[in-house]
């Protein structure tokens, strides 16, 4: 923006001269102000699975995983349905976005051509959108829990992401750094600058480089290796040419202070035996399960499978409402 105001500051006077209305360009000695980007943060391997252990805890599991698969501004990520995505061939159609106008949640079309593209999901994640899909009666993929038919609001999504960081012990970013963490991941894994623009929407490679291109220790020391081996002629030392393969991480997601609607009650009757209830509303009543285990994580375990299969029976009208011996 700054540097289109110089140009029509020094043009406009130049016309000015040029039919005699001035002797001479005011605007000449001005220059340009330098630009300082502001440097964006990036999660590490390690951050990224912590954030995506806890988000399983906080329900944003599909949201987070994601956005650090596609890169996708977070307007245009919300506004995504079902109908965007091809289960057959993994690709996804980026189409619209959410954004508020007035104080109104407003889906509309994104504002250049490049913005509407189509992005291929990695296996892994198009089979996880395929379980995720099933628990979702919504055109929307990401819906509202408050508000029928409706996406959800971006200003919900910042306030989750901030309390997923919160328990992940992760450093605090905002939702467009998981964009710039993907785009800086895809550049580590060998994905080049012009692929890397398509798949991130922008108009020319040089807006990636400029913006995303965040050079990382591990790609400094992999460009300083090649160098080294073409001048130099030096044999590659092992831990310069072995790919350094991701640790696990051992975190634990945090557990809120309350169980999450939907998943049910476990509670501890004594040293052995642990009970597991689910009491969803069936046509205004009231209808419960119980399984027993003689752990608590056997429990969780089984109370799980029973929600699953009492939420298929519920939705293809074949539930009894009989408790479980």
């Amino acid at each position: 923006m700054a540097k289109s105001c110089h140009v029509t500051c020094r043009v406009a006077p130049d016309k000015a001269v040029a039919q005699g209305l001035i002797l001479k360009n005011p605007a000449l000695a001005c220059r340009v102000p330098a630009t300082h980007p502001k440097e964006m943060q990036v999660l590490t391997q390690e951050e990224m699975q912590r954030l995506l252990i806890q988000a399983r805890e906080n329900d944003c599991f599909e949201l987070l995983l994601l956005e650090l698969s596609t890169g996708l501004r977070r307007g245009k990520l919300l506004a995504l349905r079902w109908d965007d995505l091809d289960f057959q061939t993994g690709t996804l159609r980026v189409e619209r976005q959410v954004q508020r106008v007035k104080g109104d949640l407003t889906v509309t079309q994104p504002k250049t051509k490049s913005s509407s593209r189509s992005v291929i999901l990695p296996t892994s994640v198009l089979d996880i959108l395929k379980n995720y899909r099933q628990a979702i009666n919504s055109r929307w993929m990401f819906p509202s829990p408050r508000k029928e038919d409706s996406p959800l609001d971006p200003a919900a999504v910042r306030k989750k992401l901030a309390a997923v960081l919160e328990r992940a012990g992760c450093k605090h970013v905002r939702f467009h750094d998981l964009r710039h963490t993907f785009a800086t991941n895809a550049l580590e894994h060998g994905m080049d600058i012009k692929t890397l623009s398509a798949v991130i929407g922008h108009v020319s490679s040089a807006t990636t480089l400029n913006v995303y291109a965040h050079v990382t220790d591990e790609m400094r020391q992999s460009a300083a290796t090649k160098i080294d081996r073409a001048i130099a002629k030096a044999e590659p030392q092992l831990e310069m040419v072995a790919p350094k393969k991701p640790t696990r991480t051992s975190f634990q997601a945090v557990k809120g202070k309350y169980r999450k609607p939907g998943t049910g009650c476990v509670t501890q009757i004594n040293d052995h035996l642990w009970e597991g209830r689910y009491s969803p509303k069936v046509n205004g009543k009231r209808m419960a399960r119980n399984i027993y285990a003689a752990t608590e994580a056997e429990c969780e375990e089984k109370l799980a499978q029973l929600i699953r299969k009492m939420k298929m029976e519920i939705a293809t009208g074949l539930f009894a409402g009989i408790p479980q011996s």
